[in-house]
């Protein structure tokens, strides 16, 4: 009579809500295996999108950096009496420059974004003054003057670089720099006499194909810049913000007007041209969030998605008096992870936004059905088609939000908590 007993016992803790919530509890856990491998697919895909794109805008052409004109002028030292250079930076330096963004370039499933920018830039220098290094006149070499470039992406340079200086032209030519030490590649005139040219204004035009960023160093005394482009998503980073800017859907027009006493470094250099490109103003051409971020975003909401539909049937059970089996569950579950295989393999041959409708209608649906011949009623698996279909929508809206994000995924789930204790709070959780 006492094993009959034991036996009734151990049968009904089995059967209680507590053993049931226990095993729902261990199979949302369980679930998160299959989850983060999802989650490392979507990882790996990633990085290779990045290897690929890497691969393609290297032959098509990377970054755009800027750094000149530079007036550069021979002298000797009266103390070592050995030749130094001398670099002279521009009075007033105006830049104009139009960037368009080009068809992406596609290598198997993947796309880099590329752009052509023509750049043209103008000013004038002031005569030089050696008199600070108390470096005799007779000591400069006025005839041996030129003009530098330092810049980088020559390789992607459509056409000859050339200067107007007055009423003279002058082609650059690459040349290799002793003194550097990074990747920046320098351009240089031949020799001229700056004494025929002194004050006289000057004009450069130059064109990139180009990824990812342009940058530009204002080295001018009063540096005035404009860039406009038909990329509608920019980033404006480096050391000054544009002190205007317009940006639409069709793309975005910006200015800078940057004063030497806005940055910390002066005007002439001698013996050895300083590396200046922290100082440089830049435009990020990216996309704020790719398709790849985005699949990543949202399989960080799979545990949550999980344990709230989890939570539906669990309380749907406890309402209707319909036992569900674990089996079940872990068929829904299966079901929920197969989602996020879904959205990535189908993102990658079309659009996040497309990819997340068709694999959230197939899950919603997919669930919606089988639920039916769990629960033996149309009304529950309405409730639970609609339920669903407004988590996913949920979860989409806030992947697409960035400044917000935090604050109607807080507001949200609130709303969710709010829901699920109004529908249980007539469940009598001590006669489960």
């Amino acid at each position: 009579m006492e094993i009959s007993n034991s036996e009734n016992e151990q049968k009904s803790f089995f059967q209680t809500t507590t053993a049931k919530m226990i095993m729902v509890g261990l199979l949302t856990l369980a679930l998160l295996l299959p989850l983060s491998y999802v989650q490392s697919l979507i990882t790996e895909r990633s990085q290779r999108q990045k290897e690929v794109v890497a691969e393609t805008t290297s032959k098509w052409g990377e970054s755009v950096y800027f750094y000149g004109p530079i007036l550069k002028i021979p002298y000797k030292d009266p103390i070592t009496l050995r030749i130094e250079n001398a670099f002279f930076f521009p009075e007033q330096l105006t830049n104009s420059s139009t960037t368009e963004i080009k068809t992406p370039l596609q290598r198997s499933i993947y796309k880099s974004n590329v752009f052509t920018t023509k750049m043209q830039f103008s000013g004038n220098y002031v005569q030089p003054n050696f008199s600070k290094k108390n470096i005799p006149t007779e000591n400069v070499y006025w005839d041996k003057a030129s003009i530098v470039i330092r810049t980088t992406n020559l390789k992607s340079v459509n056409d000859e670089v050339k200067i107007k200086f007055g009423a003279s032209n002058f082609t650059f030519e690459p040349i290799h720099n002793s003194q550097a030490n990074d990747s920046i590649e320098s351009l240089e005139t031949g020799y001229f006499n700056y004494n025929t040219l002194k004050n006289a204004p000057f004009k450069i035009h130059i064109t990139y194909n180009g990824s990812k960023r342009i940058s530009i160093v204002p080295i001018g005394k009063t540096t005035d810049a404009r860039m406009t482009s038909n990329w509608g998503s920019p980033n404006f980073n480096g050391s000054f913000i544009p002190n205007d800017k317009k940006i639409t859907n069709k793309g975005f027009d910006a200015t800078w007007k940057i004063l030497h006493f806005n940055r910390p470094f002066a005007q002439e250099n001698f013996e050895v041209l300083p590396e200046l490109s922290k100082y440089a103003f830049a435009v990020d051409f990216i996309t704020p969030v790719d398709e790849y971020q985005q699949n990543e975003r949202a399989s960080k909401y799979g545990f949550l998605v999980i344990g709230l539909t989890f939570l539906i049937f669990f309380l749907i059970q406890s309402i209707s008096k319909i036992s569900i089996h674990i089996f079940q569950y872990t068929m829904i579950g299966i079901a929920l992870i197969m989602f996020y295989t879904l959205l990535i393999s189908i993102t990658e041959h079309s659009s996040f936004s497309f990819a997340y409708a068709i694999a959230g209608t197939s899950v919603v649906v997919l669930i919606a059905l089988y639920s039916i011949s769990i629960l033996k009623d149309r009304k529950f698996p309405s409730f639970i088609f609609i339920a669903l279909s407004v988590l996913y929508t949920f979860i989409y809206v806030i992947i697409q939000l960035e400044d917000y994000a935090l604050l109607v995924g807080s507001v949200g789930l609130f709303l969710i908590l709010s829901a699920v204790m109004y529908f249980s709070r007539k469940i009598e959780w001590n006669k489960q």
